[in-house]
């Protein structure tokens, strides 16, 4: 069963400093809930009621605690939310799209023209990017995600590309494709070129469904 995998980010925000902030973020959060359920059991105490804190609270209230739910939001939710995901310059890819393909010969010509769908998977950490057409499907291994100033975003990835069991004469095989996005993500064009075993290469584009 083909998995969601990491993705390269080339050209926005570091990852690296998204993990510093909500690290930040979590403790400053943390010492506030502490402080804020000391001062309950105080106010507690002073009403004359016998109130215990269990020590599993503090622990609900721990930095480490904090930031486990503040990364799953973010990784989740939170970094696709319009303002912060153009600060963060990554697109939100994720949906369904339709592919119009175009397989070439060397001098340029039509070869034949095919169709698929794609479906995107993607999360602020991973992504898997899957192409069905009629006769084949495959799943991406690897991608990196490029922020372009002038044209939008790019989508690089490295796929490997099943036949269907009704199709004796293809073989499984690897590829790359590369595509560039509109800056409103509703569509992209690209070109894509397959390994030794089928040689192929040709034209994409994708319309969101």
């Amino acid at each position: 069963m083909e998995q969601e995998h990491e993705y390269a980010l080339i050209g926005g925000i570091n990852r690296a400093w998204i993990g510093r902030y909500l690290a930040i973020l979590a403790a400053a959060l943390s010492s506030w809930l502490v402080l804020l359920l000391l001062s309950a059991v105080d106010l507690a105490h002073r009403w004359g009621l016998s109130v215990n804190v269990p020590p599993a609270a503090f622990s609900l209230v721990g930095a480490g605690a904090i930031f486990t739910l503040l990364y799953w939001i973010f990784n989740r939710y939170a970094w696709r939310w319009g303002r912060l995901r153009a600060l963060l310059k990554v697109p939100d890819l994720s949906g369904e799209w339709e592919c119009a393909g175009k397989s070439l010969n060397v001098d340029g010509t039509l070869k034949f023209p095919w169709k698929g769908s794609v479906t995107i998977l993607q999360t602020w950490d991973k992504l898997r990017i899957r192409l069905k057409t009629e006769q084949s499907g495959s799943n991406s291994i690897a991608a990196a995600l490029i922020y372009d100033a002038i044209d939008g975003y790019v989508l690089l990835y490295h796929y490997r590309n099943d036949p269907n069991v009704s199709e004796p004469q293809l073989r499984s095989h690897h590829g790359f494709a590369s595509l560039t996005f509109d800056k409103k993500c509703k569509s992209a064009k690209g070109e894509y070129f397959t390994g030794h075993t089928r040689s192929s290469f040709g034209t994409m584009r994708l319309q969101r469904n």
